[in-house]
This record gives structure tokens, C-alpha cells and sequence, in this order.
């Protein structure tokens, strides 16, 4: 493999790596991987949705659906991840979701589903990134949203 097909290759982050850029812990992480990131341009993120997580103890105990809201902070957090890790070395990293547009929930997510977080660069000025994203689980759409994060050191 020459070293130009090794830089435009697409990178992934493990857990541990995405810890490192994230300052959200368990309950709040909610997303377990990120792949196929390109730059700051793109990446999907990966969540697996299990029964064990805290929301489906309300979210409802006798039909358990993935929050529509968690589902808009897991692409933010995606695109946190992409945005974060497009910094200079070294540099101080904090990451805040700063804006929502056209949010639309298509279908619901459920315990055992594997959601894509398809994150995509609109545009970036200074500190702010605007993304589109898509969720999709075994294909299907199941949310879309446009959104802002902002990085400050």
C-alpha cells in the first residue's frame, strides 16, 4: 500500500479512542464506534441499542423505544467525534452541540437494533461545524437532522 492510499484511507475509533475525544460517560455516551471517517468531511458512528440501558425503564417498560432525542444526540456526538479529532495535535478540545434543524423521525428504534449515525460536513466556520446526518438501522432510515457543533480549546 503506498503512503498517498494510507492517507486518504478511511480511519475508525474504538470506544477507548472516542473516550478520549468526548467528555460524555455512561449514561450519556451513546455511541460505541466510528467508522469510515474521512477527515472532518464524514464518518458513521455506531450505536448498539440494548434493553439494559437506563431510559427503557421509562421510555415505555411494556414497549421499549429508543428515544428520539437520544437518537439527535448520538449524531451529535458523532459528529463531535469527527470534528474533535480533525484538531491539531495538542490542541485543548471541548466539543458542545450548539444547533438542531429538521429533525424527522421516521420509524422507531428498539432494543437490539444497530443504528449508523451517517454524519456528513456541510459547512464549517472557525469553531463550528454543520452536519447533516442520517440514522439508519439494516438499512432503513430511521431519523435525519441537520446540526451544529461547536470545538473550543
Amino acid at each position: 500500500m503506498t503512503e498517498e492510499t494510507t492517507a486518504d484511507a478511511p480511519e475508525s475509533l474504538s470506544i477507548s479512542q472516542i473516550l478520549q475525544l468526548l467528555p460524555h460517560r455512561y449514561p450519556m455516551l451513546l455511541v460505541d464506534r466510528v467508522v469510515d471517517i474521512r477527515g472532518d468531511e464524514s464518518g458513521v458512528g455506531i450505536k448498539n441499542v440494548t434493553f439494559n440501558e437506563p431510559q427503557f425503564q421509562g421510555h415505555f417498560p411494556e414497549n421499549p423505544v429508543f428515544p428520539g432525542v437520544l437518537l439527535v444526540e448520538a449524531m451529535a456526538q458523532t459528529a463531535g467525534v469527527i470534528a474533535v479529532r480533525a484538531q491539531p495535535p495538542g490542541f485543548a478540545r471541548k466539543v458542545f452541540f450548539t444547533t438542531i434543524d429538521k429533525a424527522k423521525f421516521r420509524r422507531p428504534v428498539t432494543p437490539g437494533d444497530r443504528v449508523e449515525l451517517h454524519m456528513t460536513k456541510k459547512a464549517r466556520k472557525r469553531d463550528i461545524y454543520w452536519y447533516s446526518g442520517r440514522a439508519l438501522v439494516d438499512g432503513a432510515l430511521v431519523c435525519e437532522a441537520e446540526l451544529s457543533v461547536m470545538i473550543s480549546g
